[in-house]
């Protein structure tokens, strides 16, 4: 169930009129009271001599007792909707459903003698209207300060009580939406995205990559953002403002929007929180015989296990820099993958933050790794990519699971459209170096063949013959056998890979514990065959090309977004 409580008006008959009107409303069928503040009402759908004239009299009445002392806007309108897939309630139900709005949010608390006057209309299956006046029988004001949030706590529990649709419900830290002249102003000038939703992307893409602020407003301007940074009178930054260029109002003024505006998270304080403590990247500060992309890929696989062990803002700091690290893929990854790779980015921006402030400063070792990726060059061949896509799914479903146990639903759905995204993109990617490795494995001697599968039927005895069946069973026995050859024991590794994956939701098993152990083995991510070019369709596939400076990188996935 959904409430939307409207803007508070002054006309409590022109609200009664809508509500019952037929003629020009036309999907208002038989509308009428079902339920009021003393159960007498006087009810014009129902019965013949009752007017609208009389209803609003009755409940205006106490407004007209406190004369002056009776705010302006004294009508207060909730509607309250069911899911389309929702039985049909009777309205004695939604005669209680009512009645419990309005005790939750201090309209009408329960046994309240001097509770605001109110009625609930009913004109379709689905929903009600519940109209109010905002004076009390001793003529003050009802205290109903956060309503909204009230009512929709309240009809969560009434969706459990009543066996109906549990609606995903948000906790007031998701980007603002478009307005609806933001979106018809889009469409007048061919774009399929607004500027605050351009700039949004814009802004997310240039605080992946820059390390510091001021390296920040450079990556803005450099890809065509207007920037105007506010300073206190010491100098310091007070805040910024961005626009794009050639977006303007009707006076040909910049449409402007804060950080704050664009997203709860991009407003100035909180991007400086993510500079704290965050040197340049640069091969001094980790293990320089490991690329950027492996530090990356180290990093990122333990963040499962750290959003199961830390405290709260410890865990919401590694999803938010798991969020950066999705910014971060399109910038590098080969041209096409990027599509899915942005889509993935966009929906986990809602899954990047909650009410839980995040300690940015326990993640900044991973978010160094981020920005190191876009300095470096791409990885040659799919394998490294594919590792790193598979780590990050994982990752991705950790964190759905933690907003989830924490009743973050938006979140969680946002986390599991993520992870789908990210689902085409591994399998793209990854086809061509696993049909590689599985070329060897179809070499591999009788004997090692029987190992490997004793191997998988005494780790994995009731998913063995599922396993053994798929097409990539050969993939999987060669690398088991590769992590022999490095002095790893396979059983080991495939009992470690079995436990940390959702095997149930893959679609091949054998697929994704090949790109676990080769991780977890450390293996070489290149899987060169002499008798193999690495194709995609019909055509030979170029390595990815070497990341651009920080700048250029940044500013070429903006324009692309």
């Amino acid at each position: 169930m959904i409430a939307k409580i409207g803007k508070p008006g002054a006309n409590t008959r022109g609200v009664l009129r809508y509500l019952y009107d037929t003629v020009r409303a036309k999907d208002h069928t038989d509308p009428h009271l079902v339920a009021s503040f003393d159960g007498f009402a006087p009810d014009p759908g129902r019965d013949e001599t009752a007017t609208l004239a009389q209803l609003a009299t009755v409940l205006d009445l106490r407004v007209k007792q406190a004369g002056d002392r009776a705010p302006d806007k004294h009508v207060w309108h909730c509607s309250v909707r069911a899911a389309p897939e929702d039985r049909i309630l009777s309205d004695e139900e939604w005669a209680v459903i009512a009645r419990r709005v309005l005790n939750a949010t201090g309209i009408a608390p329960a046994g309240d003698p001097d509770a605001c006057r109110w009625v609930a209309v009913r004109h379709a299956d689905d929903h009600i209207h519940i109209v109010a006046t905002k004076v009390r029988g001793d003529l003050s004001q009802p205290r109903n300060w956060n309503d909204y949030l009230r009512a929709d706590k309240e009809l969560a529990a009434i969706e459990k009580e009543y066996g109906l649709r549990q609606v995903v419900r948000g906790d007031r830290t998701a980007a603002k939406r478009p307005t609806r002249a933001e979106q018809e102003k889009a469409r007048r000038t061919g774009h399929t995205t607004t500027p605050r939703e351009r700039l949004r992307t814009t802004v997310r893409t240039a605080l992946t990559a820059a390390t510091s602020t001021e390296e920040f407003f450079a990556i803005l301007r450099g890809a065509g953002v207007r920037v105007e940074v506010e300073h206190f009178p010491s100098g310091d930054v007070r805040g910024y403002k961005v626009a794009l260029d050639g977006d303007t109002n009707k006076d040909g003024q910049p449409v402007w929007f804060s950080g704050s505006k664009l997203a709860p998270d991009l407003s100035y304080p909180k991007i400086a929180e993510r500079f704290t403590d965050a040197p340049t990247p640069s091969r001094s500060q980790a293990d320089p015989k490991r690329p950027a992309w492996q530090q990356l890929t180290d990093a990122t696989d333990r963040i499962p296990d750290l959003l199961t062990q830390s405290e709260d803002g410890a865990a919401q700091a590694h999803i938010a820099v798991l969020a950066e690290t999705l910014d971060a893929l399109p910038l590098i990854a080969p041209a096409h993958l990027q599509p899915q790779l942005m889509q993935a980015a966009a929906a986990f921006e809602r899954a990047s933050r909650s009410r839980i402030r995040a300690r940015h400063e326990q993640a900044q070792a991973t978010r160094r790794a981020v920005k190191a990726i876009v300095r470096e060059p791409a990885p040659k061949d799919g394998a490294a990519l594919a590792i790193m896509l598979d780590v990050i799914w994982l990752a991705v479903i950790a964190a759905r699971h933690w907003h989830q146990v924490r009743q973050h639903d938006q979140q969680a759905e946002a986390a599991h459209r993520t992870a789908e995204h990210l689902h085409a993109a591994y399998q793209a990617v990854a086809a061509q170096p696993t049909a590689v490795i599985a070329r060897r494995g179809q070499r591999l001697t009788v004997q090692v063949r029987h190992r490997q599968v004793a191997i998988l039927r005494q780790v994995l005895p009731e998913l063995a013959e599922q396993i053994l069946a798929e097409p990539g069973w050969p993939a999987l026995a060669a690398t088991l056998a590769d992590t022999q050859t490095v002095g790893r024991d396979p059983a080991v590794l495939l009992t470690e890979a079995a436990t940390r994956r959702e095997l149930d939701t893959a679609t091949s098993i054998s697929d994704v514990l090949v790109w676990r152990l080769r991780h977890t083995a450390d293996l070489p991510t290149d899987t060169p065959d002499s008798t193999d070019t690495p194709t995609q369709g019909n055509r030979a596939v170029s390595p990815a090309p070497a990341a651009q400076p920080t700048n250029q990188a940044a500013n070429g996935a903006a324009r692309r977004r």
